[in-house]
């Protein structure tokens, strides 16, 4: 520990009032001077090591609640329903997660750094009927796919630039972006449904690999590729620095405007794909599709452990809030439930998240 805070124990000697005798001389005077040990020394020297209970928390970090809820929701929906753990419904079950999973990765790094976007829906929905009408006007499907990643990437550009340069608050300027993407949506396609998109691009959402959906496949890949980022890379590094305090960032060397852009600019490119995906899933470009997206992705976000006050939270536990969240859904169509109850116990589940959340904060606080 550091020796402002910890000084070790030090030996004292007391003198005592022995009379002297005589013909001792100096050797009963050293003799006089017993080095008698402090308490705390001999206190020290008994007592013995505590062993620490090893926990999940220590195993699986901020993820592990959300991992237990995930484990809890598998268990009882597996004695509630014979046909959960059959390979049809895993397989839907996967493609509806996936779509989920991959924006909530992408909000994910905007809530790091004490952000949000709340327009990830609407960029999904305009990207996936840009790519649909692309296809159907006969352009070659990579390009068309190209073209519907990158109108998501700029619009997450435009998001970052709005946060950083006109200095808008990422609520108002997200929500902006929200109305614009869903209004050009509705306007390219004049409300009205794309399609005639070819076969080979529906097998990219629809096919499988050795029996594992391509959909779940992607998101796996891009999860693993954002943990590894966050953990990982010094940007990772940086985008966790800027949530904690943007300034104290800045002056040590930290490039926080390029971050906060680059962030906002990836939540859009995983929307845009996302789009993509939706679109090949569907067969058609639907104008009004992932409305609603975008407070999925923060649920997720946030039941898998994410702050919304930035710097805590990992692409793992995004992806496990998105799958809880589509394990309730499944379970809730296969057992007949009202689909209001599962919005009800979904709020609850973010409710508990972050009260968790902010009693370990002051937890933490009060014993730091």
């Amino acid at each position: 520990m550091p020796k402002l805070i910890w000084r070790e124990p030090i030996e004292t000697t007391t003198i005592t009032n022995r009379p002297p005798t005589a013909g001792t001389g100096e050797t009963d005077q050293a003799a006089a001077l017993e080095t008698v040990p402090q308490p705390r020394q001999a206190a020290e020297a008994t007592a013995e090591p505590k062993r620490r209970v090893i926990t999940l928390g220590d195993i699986a970090g901020r993820e592990s609640g959300g991992l237990v809820v995930l484990l809890v929701a598998i268990g009882a929906l597996t004695l509630a329903s014979d046909e959960f753990l059959t390979g049809n419904n895993l397989a839907n079950l996967a493609r509806q997660v996936a779509i989920f999973g991959i924006i909530a990765v992408g909000q994910l790094l905007v809530i790091l750094t004490a952000g949000i976007d709340l327009s990830v829906g609407s960029i999904l929905g305009l990207s996936g009927a840009s790519t649909a009408q692309f296809l159907v006007a006969g352009m070659p499907i990579l390009p068309s796919i190209l073209l519907g990643v990158a109108i998501g990437t700029v619009l997450g550009i435009v998001n970052g630039l709005l946060v950083t340069r006109a200095l808008l608050p990422p609520f108002i300027a997200t929500l902006g972006m929200l109305g614009i993407a869903r209004g050009l949506v509705l306007v390219t396609t004049d409300a009205q449904t794309i399609q005639g998109v070819p076969d080979a691009f529906q097998v990219i959402a629809n096919g499988t690999i050795l029996g594992i959906p391509n959909l779940l496949i992607i998101a796996a890949a891009i999860t693993a590729v954002m943990w590894f980022v966050l953990a990982r890379t010094v940007f990772g590094r940086y985008i966790y620095a800027v949530g904690s305090n943007p300034e104290s960032a800045r002056l040590a060397g930290v490039p926080v405007r390029m971050v906060t852009i680059s962030v906002y600019m990836i939540s859009g490119l995983l929307a845009g794909l996302g789009g993509v995906l939706l679109a090949s899933r569907l067969g058609a470009g639907i104008p009004t599709a992932g409305t609603g997206f975008e407070l999925n992705a923060i649920a997720a976000c946030v039941i898998g452990g994410a702050s919304l006050f930035g710097a805590k939270g990992s692409a793992i536990g995004a992806a496990t809030g998105a799958l809880i969240m589509g394990v309730l859904n499944n379970g809730g169509n296969l057992l007949a439930i009202n689909a209001f109850y599962l919005q009800i116990a979904i709020g609850v589940l973010i409710l508990v998240a972050v009260g968790f959340d902010q009693l370990n904060t002051r937890r933490s606080a009060a014993s730091g």
